[in-house]
């Protein structure tokens, strides 16, 4: 009966130490997957960082050679503002707090795009080799911020499998993990522009 008892004691031992073994290193590639979230968000932020730097530079030197675009300026200036108001905390980062930043992005996009197109109405911004200087970096900026949003998106994807997925969804709720949104395409983008040549 002691050995039986025994034989029990040591089964149960080693399935506890089992459990926890698995518990913990559930939880560790849970944390291990948010904190690879809160990097590539951080990635995402900082280039949007760099956009917000060159936009300021950018409107400084149109100033200066097309006085007569001031209500261009004003909607990149004020866009500008209304994009870096928005803050999104990786921890807490809810499918309305990103529409939200995606569409004060989406704003600051468009009212770069209305600039650049004031810039054919000028030969002497055209000739600015500053402000040639920053176009190329923009357009650098705006490829390194669809890098970004793609390799958060598909951290994202990878941390909601793992939430989702049994048995990490039985830790993940636990400890409150919870799904993270993912930047989403606008809806506009899915439209093929038309293109006009007859003008």
């Amino acid at each position: 009966m002691k050995k039986g008892l025994l034989v029990f004691i040591v089964i149960l031992l080693v399935l506890l130490v089992g459990g926890c073994s698995v518990y913990k290193n559930i939880q560790n590639g849970l944390n291990a997957s948010e904190q690879d979230v809160k990097a590539k968000w951080a990635e995402v932020q900082n280039q949007y960082q760099r956009r917000y730097d060159l936009v300021d530079n950018l409107v400084r030197t149109v100033k200066a050679a097309a006085e007569h675009e001031k209500t261009t300026l004003e909607a990149v200036i004020n866009a500008r503002a209304k994009a870096s108001s928005i803050t999104v905390d990786p921890a807490d980062l809810t499918p309305e707090k990103l529409r939200e930043f995606q569409a004060a992005q989406g704003e600051l996009s468009q009212a770069l795009g209305r600039l650049m197109v004031v810039q054919e109405q000028y030969p002497n911004l055209k000739a600015n080799e500053n402000f040639l200087n920053l176009q190329a970096q923009l357009e650098g900026t705006e490829n390194r911020i669809a890098v970004a949003r793609g390799n958060f998106n598909t951290s994202v994807q990878a941390y909601n499998t793992k939430v989702k997925n049994f048995p990490t969804s039985i830790v993940a709720g636990w400890m409150g993990f919870k799904e993270r949104a993912e930047f989403q395409a606008d809806p506009n983008a899915q439209k093929a522009p038309q293109v006009n040549f007859d003008n």
